[in-house]
């Protein structure tokens, strides 16, 4: 094959794939636009914010703050609560959630951007992504933090949650800091419910525990 068969031949394939209309050329689109996303956009985007979870879809309502909390006891941020007994037993008052890093919560459905930061550096009231100990990892605030044995550890909790998860797979009294992705920086909107929709109504369905 020469040259001149290699450049017809990238501009039919250049043609099937931006001027074609047929289902196939819709399914290699697909398959491209995953490619790029997967394995080029992807790392890079990790590369340059230093996590390799560079963005994240919230995918339950675990750091909503409704409006509705108002007419319960709560510590109140911006003109929405969280609850105050306990977070004020953490000894974090309405002033110091007021300065937290979304301090309004986010919501499902929400894509969270994340970049890396030195575990010594994230503080309280930071939105941090931590290994959960199954396939998702979880997005939750830093309420405390301490040392044991040497090592860094994070207190976690959901905004919207009633206390901290401790079960089998994650005690969020105890995160250490090695099971850190990052830290939030930024939020879109209702993105993730792309993700989201996917994983309910499609993934889900097959899938057996």
């Amino acid at each position: 094959m020469g040259w001149d068969d290699v450049k017809d031949f990238l501009r039919k394939a250049w043609r099937f794939i931006w001027h074609s209309n047929s289902l196939a050329s819709w399914i290699v689109n697909i398959l491209l636009a995953f490619i790029i996303i997967k394995f080029v956009f992807y790392p890079g985007i990790s590369l340059m914010v230093s996590t390799s979870i560079p963005v994240v879809a919230v995918i339950s309502n675990s750091m909503e703050q409704p409006d509705n909390w108002e007419n319960m006891p709560a510590i109140c941020s911006n003109g929405r609560c969280v609850q105050e007994e306990w977070y004020l037993e953490m000894n974090i008052t309405p002033d110091k959630f007021n300065d937290f890093p979304f301090s309004n919560g986010f919501n499902k459905g929400d894509i969270m951007l994340v970049r890396g930061k030195s575990k010594d550096e994230i503080l309280v009231g930071d939105v941090i992504v931590f290994d959960s100990g199954r396939n998702i990892p979880i997005i939750h605030r830093v309420v405390n933090i301490f040392e044991d044995d040497g090592g860094l550890f994070f207190e976690t909790k959901g905004d919207n949650n009633p206390g901290q998860i401790r079960n089998q797979f994650i005690d969020e009294t105890r995160i250490p800091g090695e099971d850190v992705f990052g830290v939030a920086y930024g939020r879109i909107p209702y993105l993730g419910y792309v993700k989201i929709l996917f994983t309910d109504y499609i993934v889900a369905p097959f899938v057996r525990d």
